[in-house]
């Protein structure tokens, strides 16, 4: 392959993924005015290629096409090429993902859709090999210039049908209806259990946090043994498999296949913080010290592999390295006794399977577990500290020779949204773990937040590399609403940590910045664009969770949280306006609905706010939350409080604490364990 000598108009960006692809002999364009006046100026169709920069099928497509000499002639002479990062554009990717997904019925990356130069799309597809991809572009390129008014005809109609997307009409419901039957809702889901591995009864197998959030919620209210079984199988499942990387902590994003074996490599910083929040609350309820072993180690990956010199926390590491998926994180039995004793490679390989539960492919294993530590033990004739030691021993030895290894690549972007999420889960750790080098870790990303994140006037952006923001994002102040809402829910997070008001007021501040630049007063539910932002073709609100939960419910359950601290009413107010015009949805699809689902169970089982008020309130705080219990809010009473919660409740004379249901409080009362009393 010959590398062209001059970079395309993709060289100037900030975009690791955009920048992957400057040398490519297709003439790409970032996505902006020029690239639509040039398709519009020359008659052109444009081709809109999104992705990202750990996704593994976009480097396949790229080097079997987009490096290609042939299929890039083709591309170049019929079309505009512009290439978008999907992590920087999400909403550009939600647009002509839902156009995929009505053409094709499927999505993902990469993406690839042929849109009319003002941006309907009349055709897309993911990853295309490339006699395909050379076939499609010269079929559409003839139809569009034979049939132009067909293909105006098509785009009508698909457009259409994106702006229909996730559109529900709110105000059909007017009250909240009664609880729920939860037990039949967690009946109909749990037909698609895998009972043997956890998850779902299907692959690929993602990990879906949100999702065992609310199952963990539901085992709190229910005490239903099947529901709390299988969130413990999934757990232990995913923390034994090779979707976890068992040498250097961290989560890849999902298992190609049922056993959460063969992982899909790349690693995420959302997935991360959001199994971080899980295994944290996880640990508070079952006590299981493999939970905290997986937060802890999670914890030193981040800190150890995605963490900018200012703290900030990077998108993503590849899947692929020297071109290769999966080749830093697999290994070789040579590999093993090449840096280990021979005992200590044959008591490794059983630990980690290198046999033919663990084999791969080309004389690869991919480490993973499936027994317990004492089943180990004692055929080991040890005990059971002797061998973590042991085991934590040579697991040093090896990610020190793993670190030898051709890196994969980093996403070196830091996105508000995600480290919002990675800010949560620190602060839940602490809350399960009591270490406060995790709240360290998310004081430093809060202030690199502030510092790089944040426009002159208090509003976000999105996304920055090296504490530079791409010029049109300061233009517009890009930010979207996963951004603030996960923001907004990361600082709501950090005052049940540590009960600094600070937290609080800024959670307040912005949310008071996305009513008025993201709410529809209509339907008082939120898009997913600001108003200021830029014009697309469909302005989108996103209601279903997906990896992330959605953004519209994180809001709504932030509003829940602050109505109840700052005594809002119309927060109050339109997270039920929110919940309610939803509530179908919730019941009848809850796997897909699992934020708004949590937050419905606070509705519809008793949900409490506790103040602890005195000298010794946070040792009472830390005695009352030794155990998981999702449907408590505690706060702590100081003097000169700001909070309407706690405002004039501060003594300086014996602790005591309120307990408050329903906007109705108790008496004060003079123990932890009296508290627990009111609360069970």
């Amino acid at each position: 392959m010959n590398v062209p000598k001059d970079p395309n108009a993709l060289i100037d960006s900030l975009s690791p993924y955009l920048l992957q692809h400057a040398y490519n002999p297709v003439k790409w364009m970032p996505w902006g005015e020029k690239a639509f006046t040039e398709a519009d100026a020359s008659g052109k169709l444009m081709i809109i290629s999104i992705g990202y920069s750990a996704c593994h099928w976009c480097h396949v497509m790229e080097h079997e096409s987009f490096e290609d000499e042939e299929v890039a002639v083709v591309m170049n002479k019929h079309y505009v090429c512009v290439k978008v990062d999907r992590e920087e554009r999400p909403d550009i990717d939600k647009i002509y993902m839902d156009a995929v997904q009505l053409m094709t019925g499927k999505g993902g990356w990469p993406l690839n859709c042929i849109i009319l130069p003002d941006g309907r799309p009349i055709y897309g597809g993911t990853y295309f090999p490339k006699d395909q991809w050379r076939n499609v572009l010269l079929q559409i390129a003839a139809f569009y210039k034979n049939d132009p008014a067909k293909c105006n005809e098509y785009a009508d109609e698909l457009t259409q049908g994106v702006r229909r997307v996730e559109v529900l009409n709110p105000n059909a419901e007017k009250t909240l209806l009664s609880s729920p039957d939860w037990n039949d809702v967690f009946l109909r889901w749990s037909a698609n259990f895998d009972e043997h591995d956890g998850g779902p009864n299907r692959f690929p197998k993602f990990p879906m946090p949100a999702s065992y959030e609310f199952l963990l919620n539901y085992v709190y209210h229910s005490k239903n043994s099947l529901a709390g079984e299988h969130v413990q199988l999934t757990l232990k499942k995913m923390g034994y498999g090779g979707i976890y990387d068992q040498i250097g902590g961290g989560f890849t994003r999902y298992s190609t296949d049922m056993l959460w074996k063969v992982p899909h490599f790349e690693k995420m910083l959302y997935d991360n913080g959001q199994l971080l929040s899980l295994y944290a609350n996880a640990y508070l309820h079952f006590k299981d010290p493999l939970y905290k072993e997986i937060v802890n180690t999670v914890f030193s990956f981040v800190m150890r592999e995605m963490t900018s010199l200012n703290k900030g926390f990077y998108a993503a590491l590849d899947a692929d390295s020297e071109g290769v998926e999966g080749k830093f994180y697999t290994w070789t039995k040579k590999e093993l006794t090449d840096c280990l004793t021979e005992n200590d490679a044959l008591f490794i390989s059983d630990y980690y399977n290198f046999n033919e539960s663990g084999y791969w492919e080309n004389n690869v294993y991919i480490p993973l577990r499936h027994e317990d530590d004492d089943v180990i033990a004692l055929r080991y004739g040890v005990s059971a500290d002797e061998l973590k030691e042991k085991v934590t021993a040579l697991r040093n030895i090896l990610l020190l020779e793993r670190e030898k290894r051709v890196r994969p690549g980093l996403d070196y972007k830091i996105i508000t949204g995600w480290n919002a999420l990675m800010i949560k889960g620190l602060a839940d750790s602490f809350v399960a773990l009591n270490d406060r080098v995790f709240l360290a870790a998310a004081y430093h990303a809060i202030s690199f937040i502030k510092e790089y994140l944040t426009d002159s006037v208090g509003g976000l952006y999105h996304s920055c590399v090296d504490g530079v923001v791409e010029a049109k994002q300061q233009q517009k102040g890009y930010a979207f609403l996963d951004d603030y809402s996960l923001l907004i829910e990361a600082y709501i997070s950090l005052y049940q940590a540590d009960f600094d008001e600070a937290h609080l007021i800024e959670a307040k501040r912005l949310t008071e910045l996305v009513k008025e630049l993201f709410e529809d007063s209509t339907t008082k539910l939120f898009y997913f664009t600001p108003k200021n932002g830029e014009t697309l073709i469909a302005r989108k609100m996103e209601l279903q969770d997906n990896v992330i939960s959605s953004s519209n419910a994180v809001m709504a359950t932030n509003l829940f949280y602050l109505s109840r601290y700052f005594g809002e009413p119309n927060y109050e107010n339109q997270a039920l306006a929110m919940i309610t015009g939803i509530q179908k949805e919730i019941v009848s699809a809850t796997p897909w609905y699992s934020k708004w689902a949590q937050l419905f169970m606070n509705y519809t089982s008793s949900f409490y706010e506790v103040v602890v008020c005195g000298d010794e309130a946070l040792v009472w705080i830390d005695e009352l939350r030794k155990n998981y219990r999702p449907n408590v809010l505690l706060a702590i009473s100081r003097k000169g409080s700001e909070l309407p919660l706690t405002e004039g409740r501060f003594t300086d004379s014996k602790t005591v604490a309120f307990v408050c249901k329903d906007k109705v409080c108790s008496l004060p009362v003079n123990s932890p364990a009296e508290v627990l009393q009111l609360l069970s």
